[in-house]
């Protein structure tokens, strides 16, 4: 399990977009995604840079990566 910190959500489109763009990664079950709470939690072993490469690639970025 890996808790991304993500910065620059509002609202539930923009939990969409990076829920959207984790899934289509291999390997990444999305647990949930919250704008309120700047959080991502996801089941995955897909290298860390990948994570934050399809979150900035929809237009927000990863500060954090537990």
């Amino acid at each position: 399990m890996k808790t991304l910190k993500i910065t620059g959500m509002s609202c539930g489109h923009c939990e969409r977009r990076v829920k959207n763009a984790l899934e289509e990664i291999d390997g990444v079950n999305v647990i949930s995604v919250s704008a309120s709470e700047d959080r991502a939690e996801v089941e995955t072993s897909v290298e860390d840079d990948v994570l934050i490469a399809a979150i900035e690639e929809v237009g927000y970025t990863v500060t954090e990566i537990n």
